[in-house]
């Protein structure tokens, strides 16, 4: 190292700014997506009110999620922003083509897209191995578009009812893990069973010094990406 790259070092400052996790913003909008589809898929909502279920994901579950990605980057948490980004596009599909199709309508273009989308989202889910419960909202995520995608192909009913109720077990697990994460947040400490491990739990005993250890070589501080 020499004299000018110590003088650099000398003047630089990284400043971080704290945030809130937006892991329960993004679970929450996930849950109102999952469960309104599901309550279509299964038959408890008419047909003819799809674009209703569809307005409400992109009014809602859409624009929460995306938010949720962009804190989750903000907040240095790559795996919650690219989970809740794929989720937020993913669902913008879903209620575009589902307000401009016909009631009941499948169709297969949408099936290979969620096929697609539930393979983006194993990126994630095998990432997430410190935060066991939000790794199950995102792989369930991943199964439900799977089961959804192959059921907008072969239009069969028995795989729609399939996804009707994958979307129900992700709709409740997406609540625990919301609530979970939200109490966390507010009183500082674990409420509710996270399944935190390995770095996932050290962050909630180490010291400030210890978590910016490598704050030097990540993204947005390193020169290349």
């Amino acid at each position: 190292m020499d004299d000018r790259d110590r003088e650099h070092l000398a003047v630089t400052r990284i400043a971080l700014r704290p945030v809130g996790t937006p892991l329960p913003l993004g679970f929450l909008g996930l849950l109102v997506a999952t469960a309104a589809f599901s309550c279509l898929q299964l038959g408890w909502v008419p047909a003819d009110q799809h674009r209703q279920v569809a307005l409400g994901a992109l009014l809602f579950t859409v624009p929460v999620q995306f938010l949720a990605a962009v804190f989750g980057f903000l907040a240095r948490d790559p795996v919650a922003g690219t989970g809740m980004g794929i989720l937020a596009g993913t669902w913008a599909t879903v209620g575009v083509v589902t307000l401009t199709s016909p009631a009941g309508a499948s169709s297969a273009g949408l099936g290979v897209v969620l096929l697609c989308a539930a393979a983006a989202l194993l990126v994630p889910t095998a990432a997430a191995t410190g935060k066991l419960v939000a790794a199950a909202v995102i792989g369930l995520s991943a199964l439900r578009f799977a089961v959804t995608g192959i059921a907008e192909i072969t239009a069969a009913p028995d795989w729609r009812t399939a996804a009707g109720w994958c979307g129900l077990v992700l709709a409740v697990v997406a609540l625990y893990a919301a609530v979970g994460f939200e109490l966390e947040d507010v009183r500082r400490r674990t409420v509710l069973p996270l399944l935190r491990r390995g770095p996932g739990h050290a962050v909630r005993d180490d010291s400030v010094a210890a978590q910016l250890r490598g704050v030097a070589r990540e993204a947005g501080v390193r020169e290349q990406l």
